[in-house]
C-alpha cells in the first residue's frame, strides 16, 4: 500500500492525464561519450519517438552539477504502464532502427559508462507538462529533486505536505515544478521525485532564498516534523541545462 500513496491512477478510463514518467539516467566518462549520447538522443531515440506519435512529454538534459558528472537524462511521460510497454515493444521490433542502434553502440570504447532507469508515477497532485509555444531565448535550468523518506508512512506524510501548503508557498515565491511523482521501480526507495525548471541561476537563488525564508514554510515545516518525524531524510538535487533538440526546453 505505501508504494501508492498519492499515485494518480494512471490509465484509468478518459483519463489522457500523463500518469507515468520513465526517467533514464547515463553517466559518462568526459571525452568522445558526451558527443555521442547528443547522437543517440537526437538522431535516434528523439526521432523513434516521433515516429509513433508520440504525445507525452519528452525531456533530454545533460548535467551542470550532479553527483556524477557528466551524466545526461531522458524523461518520457505517457498515459500508462501498458501504453508505456506498447511503444517499448513496437520501437524494439523496429529492424532499420535495430540497425541504427548497432552502428551507434560499435566503437572502441563503449557509448556510455552505465545506464540506470527508474519508473515514476505522477503524484495525484502532479501538473501536466506543457511545452512553451516558443522555446525560451536563452536555456533554462533544469533542477531534479529526489525526496527519500525513511518509512512508506512518512512518504505518505511528505505528499499530504507537499499537496497542500507546500505547493501553494512554492507558487508564492517562483518554484513551479513540472511534475511531482513516486518511484515504483528504482533506487533508494521510497522517495519522492519532481522536477523543476527556473530561468536563470539567479533566479532559483532567489526562489529558494525566499522559500526558506517563508514564515508559513517554517510554520508547516515544525508542524510536519512534530506530527511525522523528519520525513525526508535525504534530499539530492542536480542541476541540468536541456539540450538544443529537447522538446522541452
Amino acid at each position: 500500500m505505501g508504494m501508492l500513496a498519492a499515485a494518480r491512477p494512471a490509465g484509468a478510463a478518459g483519463d489522457k492525464r500523463t500518469g507515468i514518467y520513465v526517467l533514464e539516467t547515463y553517466y559518462l566518462q568526459q571525452g568522445a561519450q558526451v558527443p555521442r549520447m547528443h547522437d543517440y538522443f537526437s538522431k535516434v531515440a528523439l526521432p523513434a519517438v516521433q515516429r509513433e506519435h508520440h504525445t507525452g512529454p519528452v525531456i533530454y538534459l545533460e548535467s551542470l552539477v550532479a553527483p556524477h558528472m557528466p551524466q545526461m537524462i531522458a524523461v518520457y511521460g505517457f498515459q500508462s504502464i501498458e501504453q508505456m510497454w506498447s511503444m517499448h515493444t513496437r520501437i524494439n521490433q523496429d529492424a532499420e532502427l535495430q540497425k541504427t542502434f548497432d552502428q551507434w553502440e560499435t566503437g572502441a570504447e563503449p557509448p556510455f559508462e552505465q545506464m540506470s532507469g527508474t519508473l515514476l508515477q505522477a503524484t495525484d497532485y502532479s501538473p501536466e507538462i506543457v511545452a512553451r509555444a516558443e522555446p525560451p531565448k536563452t536555456p533554462r535550468i533544469f533542477e531534479l529533486r529526489v525526496y527519500h523518506s525513511p518509512t512508506w508512512r512518512q512518504l505518505k506524510a511528505l505528499h499530504e505536505r507537499f499537496a497542500g501548503p507546500e505547493i501553494q508557498i512554492f507558487k508564492r515565491v517562483g518554484v513551479h515544478p513540472l511534475f511531482y511523482s513516486s518511484t515504483l521501480i528504482g533506487q533508494n526507495m521510497p522517495n519522492l521525485t519532481y522536477l523543476i525548471p527556473f530561468d536563470t541561476l539567479a533566479a532559483r537563488e532567489k526562489a529558494w532564498d525566499a522559500f526558506g525564508a517563508d514564515p508559513e514554510w517554517i510554520k508547516v515545516r515544525k508542524e510536519s516534523i512534530d506530527k511525522s518525524g523528519q520525513i525526508s531524510s535525504v534530499i539530492n538535487i542536480s542541476l541540468f541545462k536541456p539540450t538544443p533538440y529537447s522538446p522541452i526546453r
